[in-house]
């Protein structure tokens, strides 16, 4: 693994440089030193006694759910082997109280798993935003913290982008493009670790003849390791595995989606599981077409032969195209009702 690209690096990146060139060009990008000066990671590399008095100090003392997976998980949260449940547990716990176990755990030989993800610092840790700034994103986008052992988050992606941010310890990234999907052998939709679909892979120690197809996304992967104060620019639905390195870690992640509020995505994709998946193989050819030139070329190019006041449905989106779209959708699924 120590072949792969690596992810370009790039320092003193302002707001308007990130919106203007980083965000548009969908491509992943470290942000050296970004939070170098928050309060949190001035007292990581202080000491985690520091950081633990300072997350403490913002604890709202309300319970989140804690992850823990036996020592013998190597720290990957994921399925059981027959896929039939999860090889973890999911349970209330306080933050200060789970930072001090961790703590702890660092004199244990062979520690299990302890992971609180993604909490909302809106809620359990109030003060954190407005001491913590995030200078290239609005306000309104939500900090998360992530506070860990050696845990493997593995390979998922998410359909929003993300700028994460390492307080404490070290994180290693590898990032594949989304059009790896094919290699990557894609987990259930509705059964997941965490929310996120994920790779069945197992990436530290990947089985080549359950997965051939892996090798070649290996080839388009990218990789970094970051330190406190280092981030990481993932965009929108870019895959990526995580290794938290140390005895204790703190990640802050952001996510946002600057799309058009017309509607999700993904149940446009179960829709088409449902109407389109299974016809017969030349009528799914001709909707192949049909989603090529309407959804996936650029509209001004589809569309360039009809004045703009003629395209109806296919025209840039409104409130009133929109309330059209979904009056049509009930009625298609109505029909569609035993």
């Amino acid at each position: 693994m120590t072949n792969l690209a690596q992810i370009p690096v790039r320092r003193g990146v302002d707001r308007a440089t990130f919106e203007s060139e980083i965000a548009p060009a969908s491509l992943p990008v470290v942000l050296a030193d970004l939070v170098a000066d928050w309060p949190v990671v001035r007292a990581a590399r202080a000491s985690q006694v520091a950081l633990a008095r300072e997350i403490r100090a913002l604890d709202a003392g309300l319970l989140p759910h804690v992850i823990e997976a036996p020592a013998a998980a190597e720290g990957r949260i994921f399925y059981r082997d027959d896929l039939e449940g999860f090889n973890f547990t999911r349970r209330p716990a306080a933050i200060s109280a789970t930072i001090e176990r961790l703590l702890q755990l660092e004199q244990v030989a062979d520690p299990p798993a302890l992971f609180l993800e993604s909490v909302s610092t809106r809620s359990y840790l109030p003060g954190f935003a407005g001491g913590h700034r995030m200078a290239l994103l609005d306000e309104r986008v939500e900090p998360r913290m992530w506070i860990g052992n050696a845990v493997k988050v593995n390979t998922h992606f998410d359909l929003a982008h993300n700028i994460a941010c390492v307080v404490c310890g070290r994180r290693r990234f590898t990032l594949f493009p989304p059009d790896q999907i094919g290699n990557l052998y894609l987990g259930p939709l509705d059964f997941t670790p965490s929310g996120a679909p994920v790779s069945l892979v197992q990436f530290t120690a990947p089985d080549h003849l359950r997965f051939p197809r892996y090798a070649e996304a290996l080839r388009h992967a990218m990789q970094v390791e970051l330190g406190p104060g280092d981030a990481l620019f993932i965009p929108y639905g870019w895959w990526h595995h995580v290794e938290s390195l140390a005895a204790l870690n703190v990640l802050v992640n952001y996510w946002w989606d600057d799309a058009p509020e017309s509607g999700v995505p993904h149940g446009a994709l179960l829709h088409a599981v449902l109407t389109i998946r299974d016809l017969p193989p030349g009528q799914r050819a001709v909707w192949q077409s049909i989603f090529e030139q309407l959804v996936f070329m650029d509209p001004e190019r589809a569309l360039a032969h009809l004045p703009p006041a003629q395209r109806g449905l296919l025209a840039t989106p409104s409130a009133e195209k929109t309330k059209k779209i979904r009056d049509l959708l009930a009625r298609d699924f109505n029909r569609g009702k035993p």
